[in-house]
């Protein structure tokens, strides 16, 4: 693997951790006190003037975000939700409605067959 190869890669690793971090709404400081290393390691991560991260910083750092290490890596996609679930506390609707709602989930299912 040449040189423009790893960096190739570094800036894909980057680009993932900064994207993370900025969708949690993530600052430097926060995401540094999650992994436990300063706010300008994690800058300089982030911003490739550290080509070589170590592994378990790696780990820590996906740990931190709420990825995977192999997702921060580009080997896999983050997982997508398989399960969508609704909770009623039973005082929102009223009976009728909630009637509503369980004949809709039903039409929904039934246009799958």
């Amino acid at each position: 693997m040449g040189e423009k190869e790893i960096s190739a890669k570094m800036q894909d690793i980057m680009n993932r951790m900064k994207s993370r971090r900025e969708e949690l709404n993530m600052s430097y400081q926060t995401l540094s006190e999650k992994v436990g290393i300063s706010k300008s390691t994690l800058q300089r991560y982030e911003t490739g003037y550290i080509k070589n991260m170590p592994v378990d910083k790696l780990e820590d750092i996906a740990k931190a975000l709420d990825i995977s290490p192999s997702y921060l890596m580009g080997w896999d996609e983050p997982a997508k939700p398989t399960t969508l679930a609704a909770h009623f506390d039973g005082d929102e609707y009223t009976e009728d409605e909630l009637k509503e709602i369980r004949q809709f989930a039903e039409f929904v299912k039934e246009k799958r067959k």
